[in-house]
């Protein structure tokens, strides 16, 4: 297979990045460019919610720009992604036609945990460290413009994840709102960041102990690569190291930091806010050491193509991790292991079985599995409104791999389950956002789902070693059981006739009494 030429592009909050790289099947994923400009659109946005004409035709400028040195290396594919400055403009669709128009760039935004997981992706993927050191309580924190992201690992897995709004552009703007000194902003910054930091302990770390921190930035990851070079493993420090450093640049004036490491002296500032928030995160955690791999969401944005087309295998399953922060969500709002694990055998089995009849992907798989584990996390809540809390809780939770349209298919998944079906056409809310294609796909798991939930309506997994087959435009469902079945066969008419709509083919029940 040839290789390719591939452009990765992140309209960030505070820049504007290009990476080109060649991908190829003997040396994978190479970087051979990176053109970066500093163009602060965040505080813009963060503000007033608008991005001004002039950020605009900077932003044109400089992707167009872009373009000419794209075709300079005869790059066959492109990427661009907005993150979240271009996710909280109110006019977004409006500003991205304008520069797909001026430009020919088109640019897809990222929702919160797509953009993260790009990250994290790319760390494992770019660097064989990475399996050895979340074998190992660690924290993966992602600072950007506007939030930062925790991401809390344990044997391997993910357990927890949580983004907080106090990004190193917020955080500077309060400051300068303030008139904060650099000395005071690194008393002032504890106080905005500590009392969320500490919600995020008690509800996610409590006993836990985080050995180490895997730091995802634009200010603080490049400096520590540099006092570290001399080490083996480069971009690692220790959490003593890291704060003397911190103290002993204090004093110095941002000339000065800036000659002394080789960075514009616009970025000192932010540098700063970032070790402070970084400082605040090892003072929760009490974490030893720090690593910092050095990489960007181009990184994480060429990887992912790169992995789609075979260039690379991915070492580290990605799809478990997924599920493993499903499962703690779960967890955390008391879900039942037992029930979600039968849900899950029952629908996943309908759904490789029936292949041919719903035509869906293995993403959607993905997305059906989730909605089993989430299946009843509103009775946290309310037991009456079932739906319509799990519902709530699946939309404000935060999934990290999935996109927001992802995660309102898994929403309703789970809110029909428990409630009367509605169509497109009824002017329903909850499917804002929704193409065609993404109705289609809610509805044919939601299908699955109801008749998976029907198999074990009295939640007392009756059910053992389910088979199903289509025969004469039957869903043949054979189950084994020495169990009375009266109230499931009794109660899935109606479970049955939804998915006979869908798919124009009837569920039936066939009992093998075991002996």
């Amino acid at each position: 297979m040839m290789g390719e030429v591939f452009a990765a592009v992140d309209v960030g909050s505070y820049e504007i990045a290009l990476k080109i790289f060649e991908l190829s099947m003997d040396r994978g994923v190479h970087e051979i460019d990176y053109i970066r400009h500093r163009m602060d659109i965040g505080s813009e946005t963060y503000a007033s919610g608008h991005i001004s004409s002039a950020h605009v035709d900077e932003m044109i400028r400089i992707l167009s720009e872009y373009k000419k040195i794209m075709r300079s290396y005869d790059v066959t594919h492109y990427q661009a992604y907005g993150t979240s400055a271009l996710r909280e403009t109110s006019d977004i669709l409006i500003v991205r036609d304008l520069i797909e128009q001026r430009t020919g760039i088109h640019i897809d935004i990222l929702s919160n945990s797509e953009q993260r997981f790009l990250d994290y992706k790319s760390i494992a993927l770019k660097y064989d460290q990475f399996e050895e050191v979340i074998s190992r309580p660690t924290a993966i924190v992602d600072i950007g413009g506007g939030s930062i992201q925790i991401s809390l690992f344990e044997k391997d897995a993910l357990f927890a994840t949580q983004n907080l709004k106090m990004g190193v552009l917020r955080l500077h703007t309060a400051m300068k709102q303030v008139q904060a000194t650099r000395a005071r902003s690194m008393e002032l910054i504890p106080e905005l960041v500590n009392s969320q930091l500490q919600v995020f302990a008690k509800m996610h770390m409590k006993d836990k102990k985080i050995e180490n921190i895997i730091l995802i930035d634009d200010y603080v990851s490049p400096l520590i690569q540099k006092i570290d070079r001399a080490k083996k493993d480069c971009g690692s420090v220790t959490g003593k190291e890291f704060k003397k450093f911190i103290e002993k640049g204090a004093s110095v004036s941002d000339q000065q930091v800036a000659k002394m490491l080789t960075i514009p002296e616009d970025n000192v500032p932010l540098l700063f806010v970032s070790s402070a928030l970084i400082k605040c995160i090892l003072d929760i955690t009490k974490a030893e050491n720090i690593w910092a791999p050095g990489i960007t969401l181009c990184d994480g944005i060429a990887y992912e193509y790169a992995d789609k087309k075979n260039y690379i295998k991915s070492p580290h399953d990605f799809e478990q991790d997924i599920i493993a922060c499903s499962q703690n969500i779960s967890k955390r709002f008391l879900g039942s292991k037992s029930r979600r694990e039968t849900l899950q055998k029952i629908a996943l089995t309908i759904f490789d079985s029936t292949m041919e009849l719903h035509g869906l992907s293995k993403r959607d798989r993905l997305l059906l599995n989730i909605a089993t584990i989430l299946h009843d996390c509103g009775k946290y809540i309310s037991l009456v409104y079932l739906g319509d809390c799990c519902y709530n809780i699946i939309m404000s939770t935060e999934i990290i791999g999935l996109s927001h349209i992802e995660r309102a298919i898994v929403a309703n998944v789970v809110r029909f389950n428990h409630e009367e079906f509605e169509y497109y056409n009824g002017g329903n809310g909850h499917y804002m956002g929704f193409s065609r294609e993404d109705y289609l796909r809610m509805t044919k798991l939601t299908a699955i789902m109801r008749v998976a939930n029907g198999l074990d309506r009295t939640h007392k997994q009756k059910f053992k070693d389910v088979t199903v087959k289509l025969k004469d435009k039957k869903l043949i469902i054979n189950v084994d059981t020495m169990a009375d079945t009266t109230l499931e066969k009794g109660m899935f008419g109606n479970r049955a006739s939804f998915f006979e709509e869908v798919f124009g083919v009837k569920p039936v029940i066939r009992q093998k009494i075991m002996l």
